[in-house]
């Protein structure tokens, strides 16, 4: 009989579920995607019944596809971060999801941060600065702007936690989820009630938080008929899907950092004590296991930008357009794509610039680019700006020598040269890296049942993949590029600021 774990990440365009056996050898994964909605420039929000609707087919599916006589032990849970998820009295949603993209929320930000005692003060009660996509500052727009709403919220979730809610009955969130709402003593790992106290939060609108592989319940009796399983089968707290993708890279100690590309581009490292961000540019959260720190800085836009350009260009060239086919575009463009810039600050950004009226921009475009250059030069322009998160998390002493990677643009070779060439140092994929998430909250499910030892011990099973090495010459023309990109934000911070104050 085949021992296994089910992780469910719940992303932001997809979710994605993958089965995981002892030795760490993907089973099967299937997966269900869903659009974002965006009304308003830097809004973004979803259904949260597409999320369970996506999650339930995802699983049976996935289900239907194990090996004969598979035993699944339990269920681990990663998910997109910071989401507002507003439920009522009967624990049914109010409203559309504001997702972690979502930046309508910057002056709120700012009040809390003025309430907290400037910025020492909020970082002294919470470890983080309150950035625009943090749960914190969607609950006050709210409460500022959709009064009725907020009145009639009760009870407040991330996303992937109301995916346990539909799987368990059991209102919960874990460690590594909490850390990101803004609300959380990450230092101490648990809310922070003095924060929550100066906002007038109540205390009881947040849920109980666990440490990530902790059991939060078991399947609820229907949910378990229709995916086929017992329903005494547990659900473990998992990990919010920047935290606990760098688990899956095996990332749990100092001495690696972990590069995320997925929607969002999260550079990542572990540490075994909260360190003390002093300005906060970097996220910290409290890691997969009770013992261990994350520390984070994430860039809003990276492959996001990539389907940005593929959904525009469908709206010409129709529906069969595919990501593959502009991959194959930007190969027939030169590294640097003839000295055209890309800008990916789509939805604003959080780091390296705290930055919500940020905007995407195209720098140095004339009439010898093509399509071809766009296409380069988008890839190009997200990785250059991941290298400037990686220096500042040099800055803070995380060792970055070793670089591993995961998330769905794994799978492209393109990307992972490029990034080699951008970094100018060697990077290695690993398994389980397309699945990112989903990997990880295998892994925590079967650290929490116990099959698996440690989180320690589960990290271990992740095994290198591929390796890329970076190309001389290339790197030379990234070196001379990266020290304009890095000086553009600067120079156009004002246009951004400009632009934004027309429409307020």
């Amino acid at each position: 009989m085949t021992t296994c774990f089910i992780g469910i990440d719940l992303g932001t365009s997809a979710c994605k579920v993958l089965a995981l056996d002892t030795s760490g050898q993907v089973l099967a994964t299937s997966m269900r995607d869903y659009p974002v909605v965006t009304t308003r420039p830097g809004w973004a929000e979803q259904d949260p019944a597409l999320w369970w609707k996506a999650t339930d087919d995802a699983v049976q599916d996935l289900v239907g596809r194990l090996p004969s006589g598979a035993s699944v032990r339990g269920f681990g849970l990663s998910g997109q971060m910071h989401g507002l998820t507003a439920l009522d009295e009967e624990r049914q949603v109010i409203r559309s999801a504001i997702l972690w993209n979502d930046q309508r929320a910057a002056p709120q930000c700012a009040e809390i941060t003025e309430r907290a005692g400037g910025l020492p003060g909020l970082l002294d009660l919470v470890q983080n600065r309150m950035l625009p996509g943090f749960t914190a500052g969607k609950i006050l727009w709210l409460r500022q702007h959709e009064p009725t709403s907020f009145k009639g919220m009760r009870h407040l979730l991330n996303p992937k936690d109301f995916i346990r809610l539909q799987m368990t009955g059991e209102l919960v969130t874990e460690v590594s989820d909490a850390s990101g709402t803004g609300l959380f003593d990450v230092r101490e790992r648990r809310w922070s009630s003095d924060l929550l106290r100066l906002l007038d939060i109540p205390e009881d609108l947040m849920p109980p938080v666990v440490e990530s592989p902790e059991a939060t319940g078991t399947l609820l009796p229907e949910v378990a008929q229709r995916w086929g399983l017992p329903a005494s089968t547990p659900v473990f707290g998992g990990g919010g899907d920047a935290v606990i993708q760098t688990t899956a890279m095996g990332i749990i100690d100092d001495g690696a950092i972990g590069i995320t590309l997925g929607t969002a581009g999260i550079v990542a490292g572990a540490s075994g004590s909260c360190p003390d961000d002093i300005d906060g540019t970097l996220q910290i959260s409290c890691g997969n296991a009770p013992d261990r720190w994350h520390v984070m800085g994430v860039s809003l836009v990276a492959g996001g930008a990539f389907q940005w350009l593929r959904d525009m260009l469908r709206t010409l060239v129709g529906p069969q357009l595919q990501y593959s086919s502009l991959v194959e575009l930007a190969r027939q463009a030169p590294p640097g794509s003839e000295d055209l810039l890309f800008l990916p600050y789509l939805l604003g950004e959080r780091c390296p610039h705290v930055a919500p009226d940020a905007r995407g921009s195209w720098v140095g475009l004339t009439p010898m680019h093509s399509a071809a250059h766009l296409s380069r030069s988008v890839l190009e322009g997200v990785l250059l700006n991941l290298r400037q998160i990686v220096e500042v998390c040099e800055s803070t002493g995380l060792d970055c020598t070793q670089v591993r990677v995961s998330g769905g643009v794994t799978v492209e070779p393109l990307w992972m040269q490029m990034l080699s060439d951008v970094l100018n140092r060697e990077v290695v994929t690993v398994t389980g890296a397309a699945e990112g998430g989903a990997y990880g909250a295998a892994l925590v499910a079967g650290v929490g049942t116990g099959d698996l030892g440690t989180l320690a011990d589960a990290a271990g099973l992740v095994r290198e993949t591929s390796r890329f090495t970076p190309d001389a010459g290339n790197a030379e023309v990234y070196e001379r590029l990266f020290t304009v990109h890095r000086g553009l934000y600067r120079t156009l911070e004002p246009t951004f600021a400009q632009l934004a104050d027309a429409q307020r």
